[in-house]
């Protein structure tokens, strides 16, 4: 798995690390912990799921104390189950303390993202469908977010509203004449720009039939009328079904013919995969 680079995320952990700590400190580990007591704790999973971000997590501790050493066993990808140690964390007590709630908020994060995003990709095999995510991210997690979605076996939508023209329900509301407005906007734009349209009736859909449109969005269609659409396209046009996407759903959906679905709910509403760090005796 090709990992993120660091500029992509040090300085949030940096942040996040400053939240915590405030002005005064770890208060707790200051003054409970004694300044030469050195230990090392294990991060490892209490279920199964997909491991993502773990050396987003890793980085926490540094950030906290440079004398902080670690051991990785697993890389992002890699399937875990109840037991398995990720990695191991040595170093000042009080230093691996005051970072683990930040290590453990991002990597359960995104651990979640990328497990579920797998159990949606083994979900439509044997089918067309790709799996992809949406703008829907977290200030400040977006990079985070489609990275963890990329270790569940998923791929990318746009990464933000310059990444290609996308045509929403409330763009077209005011338009009546949207069919030449389309081909006008594909003049304007760079030849790598793609032009998508969402569409959530079969009627819009067959006025986009024949205009410069590389992708639809079919927007909360039944498996039935997600299959009719397939038909009208007709391989002009990339398939995207998007709307009720769930793990439940999901093989209907593919099994209409689209050729990508898309899912809010992977990045804005995932349960977080049930990691712990635990300090050895």
């Amino acid at each position: 798995m090709e990992q993120l680079h660091p500029l992509q995320y040090e300085e949030l952990i940096k942040n996040e690390i400053h939240a915590d700590i405030g002005f005064a400190g770890d208060l707790t580990s200051t003054f409970f912990i004694p300044a030469d007591r050195n230990a090392t704790a294990s991060i490892a999973s209490r279920q199964e799921g997909v491991l993502s971000g773990i050396d987003i997590a890793l980085f926490a501790f540094r950030v906290v104390s440079s004398e902080i050493v670690f051991e990785k066993y697993m890389e992002d990808g890699s399937s875990v189950k109840a037991g398995d140690r990720a990695a191991t964390i040595s170093g000042p007590a009080r230093a691996i303390l005051t970072a683990e709630r930040t290590a453990l908020n991002v990597l359960t994060h995104m651990c979640g993202i990328a497990t579920m995003t797998s159990r949606m990709v083994k979900a439509v095999e044997g089918t067309r469908a790709r799996i992809t995510d949406t703008r829907k991210t977290i200030p400040g997690l977006r990079a985070l977010q489609k990275y963890a979605v990329r270790c569940g076996g998923g791929v990318n939508h746009r990464f933000g509203l310059d990444g290609a023209v996308m045509i929403k329900d409330n763009h077209l509301a005011g338009f009546a004449g949207w069919e030449e407005g389309i081909p006008a906007l594909k003049k304007k734009l760079g030849h790598t720009v793609k032009v998508e349209v969402e569409v959530d009736t079969l009627e819009q859909l067959k006025r986009l039939i024949g205009l410069p449109v590389d992708i639809v969005l079919l927007d909360n269609m039944t498996p039935a009328q997600l299959r009719e659409a397939v038909q009208l396209v007709a391989g002009r046009m990339i398939t995207e079904a998007s709307g009720n996407v769930s793990l439940e759903t999901v093989r209907e959906i593919a099994e209409s013919g689209v050729d990508i679905i898309s899912s809010g709910a992977l990045t804005h509403s995932v349960e977080a995969l049930d990691l712990g760090l635990d300090f050895h005796p």
